[in-house]
């Protein structure tokens, strides 16, 4: 460890997920990394936070980390309750991954993994992102060494506080990246999302699921840069405010009925 770089790392996969572990082994040879992960898978929650039950941080043992919480939250309280409570004042950087699976184009809305690194810029604390483009059982140490390295570069460069950097590393299919792309976010469709099934007892029930169908994306998308073996760098801001529909809505001269008479 050195240097005086204070790192969180958080994930939406669960504090024993190995693409957090080797991404903490990796990021420690530079930087004090600390952590607060969920207690469990997380996935899919999208900037979720938990306002109707307690949450509770218990200390677990992460190899490299200086110290490490369980949280019974969701990405988004971990950061939260981190940079708020357990460790105040002390994060640089936060750094959300190594995500099992891409979080590509519209798909960050889903992200709990990008939430987390969301929620940090939401309280002015720069933050990175970082998925690995594939879903089944996958080595973490090489795609772990590249997000070390980025992190390394990207934290030497100006960019705005309010802004994340979302990057995705292709998966193993791909023997090594060919490079880095700077990319606009995709978008992502699911064909038949919805499987409508029966139980046992003849009750009905819905699977989420689908087959996704990304075709339709070119450069600089970042689902096209993946595609093409290059990991993607997409900064990606919380103001989702549509700037170029404000002056139209101007013109719609809008107005409210005049108040009734009680």
């Amino acid at each position: 460890m050195g240097g005086n770089l204070r790192i969180l790392v958080t994930n939406d996969d669960g504090i024993f997920a190995p693409g957090l572990n080797q991404l903490v082994k990796h990021l420690s040879s530079f930087a004090e990394v600390l952590v607060a992960a969920p207690d469990r898978e997380r996935s899919a929650t999208g900037h979720a936070i938990t306002m109707h039950e307690p949450l509770r941080a218990v200390e677990r043992d992460v190899p490299g980390a200086t110290k490490s919480y369980a949280v019974s939250g969701t990405p988004a309280d971990c950061v939260k309750l981190a940079i708020e409570s357990l460790f105040p004042g002390e994060v640089d950087l936060v750094v959300s991954g190594i995500n099992r699976g891409a979080n590509l184009g519209t798909d960050v809305l889903y992200s709990g993994t990008v939430s987390g690194a969301l929620e940090a810029v939401m309280l002015d604390v720069p933050a990175v992102a970082f998925s690995l483009c594939h879903y089944g059982q996958a080595c973490y140490e090489q795609p772990a060494k590249l997000a070390s390295y980025l992190v390394s570069t990207v934290w030497n460069q100006p960019w705005p506080a309010d802004t994340l950097l979302n990057i995705n590393i292709p998966g193993p299919e791909c023997d090594y990246p060919k490079g880095v792309k700077v990319t606009v976010l995709g978008r992502r469709r699911y064909q038949n999302a919805v499987q409508r099934r029966e139980d046992p007892w003849g009750g009905t029930y819905y699977w989420l699921a689908g087959d996704i169908d990304d075709s339709d994306n070119a450069e600089p998308t970042d689902v096209w840069a993946v595609q093409q073996g290059y990991v993607s760098i997409t900064p990606i801001h919380f103001d989702l405010t549509d700037y170029k529909l404000l002056k139209t809505i101007e013109t719609w001269q809008l107005s409210l009925p005049g108040k009734e008479p009680k």
